[in-house]
């Protein structure tokens, strides 16, 4: 979900600065609500583990496609389902471009072996250099994000109509690496609520997320689960009317920065540097594991490879500080 959300500002400036073209977005059905407030921007649902599946699903894919008015295509995903795609069009006469995933680089900042390491180019800048090919150079910088959405009856019900800061939550990853410690997470928690000052949203998917959340509910004051309560699209409005979002090395940190949400992230055994921050966020909202007591990081791209004694990396970021960091972004 995280690679899917960071194309959003990218495909807004491409928006803004050339209205006069239509963009057609080929992606699982459960993305769509993330294109829909794009203008000129359509969407055609890639099916993969039903009609689309494998090479004769993709064949079919293809010739949707190709019924569409596609001057080109712009592979921002560089995997072997879209290079099949690109190829059978440009088999057809259609061009494409592919991201520079800069494998090379990415390679060489997880076997720096403690040494001094760069920031690389952010990913978003990688999926506008594949339209810069086409012949559409895009200044990210000057990219008006998504606005806030309103909040519904039932998103009001779920949160009640308070004055209080509305601090999101995402304490969940795809690998437990890139997981702060859900003990240490509870202190948070604990100091967060203390003050009254906010309104804590717990963000989570699957039904173990969704039963540890639950608990937390039950356990600390102003402090609301939604994992499991609400559609997609509902989940994105309630995360675009936010005031902070903490969020793990994740997809939901990625949902919040598109709408121009502060997003504090915090890192495990991957590394702000690989390219990987949300968009539009600065590098004072990283909060990352000690590198000087585990100099390896980051020892992966993705969080799904580490040395042996780096399981529990994140235990060197003390709660206090994340707890500082939420109320220095809202003071």
């Amino acid at each position: 979900m995280g690679d899917v959300a960071m194309t959003v500002p990218v495909l807004q400036c491409f928006c803004q600065n050339n209205p006069e073209v239509k963009i057609t977005v080929v992606s699982r059905k459960f993305f769509k609500p993330l294109f829909q407030e794009l203008p000129n921007v359509s969407f055609l649902e890639a099916d993969v583990k039903g009609v689309h599946k494998g090479f004769l699903g993709l064949l079919k894919l293809a010739k949707e496609i190709k019924t569409l008015p596609i001057d080109a295509v712009a592979d921002l995903h560089n995997v072997i389902r879209s290079k099949v795609i690109t190829g059978l069009l440009r088999f057809s006469g259609i061009p494409s471009e592919t991201l520079d995933k800069g494998r090379a680089e990415k390679k060489a900042i997880t076997h720096a072996h403690g040494q001094e390491i760069e920031p690389l180019k952010a990913m978003q800048e990688r999926y506008a250099d594949v339209f810069e090919k086409l012949g559409y150079p895009l200044n990210l910088s000057k990219v008006e994000l998504l606005s806030r959405k309103p909040l519904t009856p039932k998103l009001l019900t779920l949160v009640g109509k308070t004055p209080k800061k509305l601090v999101g939550i995402a304490p969940f990853a795809a690998f437990k690496s890139k997981m702060y410690p859900l003990e240490s997470m509870k202190n948070v928690l604990k100091n967060l609520t203390a003050s009254g000052k906010y309104t804590l949203l717990l963000f989570g998917g699957g039904k173990q997320e969704e039963t540890i959340l639950s608990s937390w509910e039950i356990g600390y004051k102003d402090t609301i689960n939604v994992a499991g309560k609400l559609s997609f699209e509902e989940e994105l409005a309630l995360i675009s009317n936010l005031d902070v979002m903490v969020s793990m090395d994740s997809g939901n940190g990625h949902l919040a920065a598109n709408y121009g949400i502060p997003v504090i992230t915090l890192w495990g055994v991957t590394h702000p540097y690989a390219g990987f921050v949300p968009f539009g966020q600065p590098m004072e909202h990283q909060i990352v594991s000690d590198r000087k007591q585990y100099p390896l990081i980051p020892t992966s791209i993705y969080g799904n490879k580490f040395p042996e004694g780096y399981e529990n990396v994140m235990r060197s970021i003390e709660p206090n500080t994340i707890v500082q960091k939420v109320e220095r972004v809202l003071s």
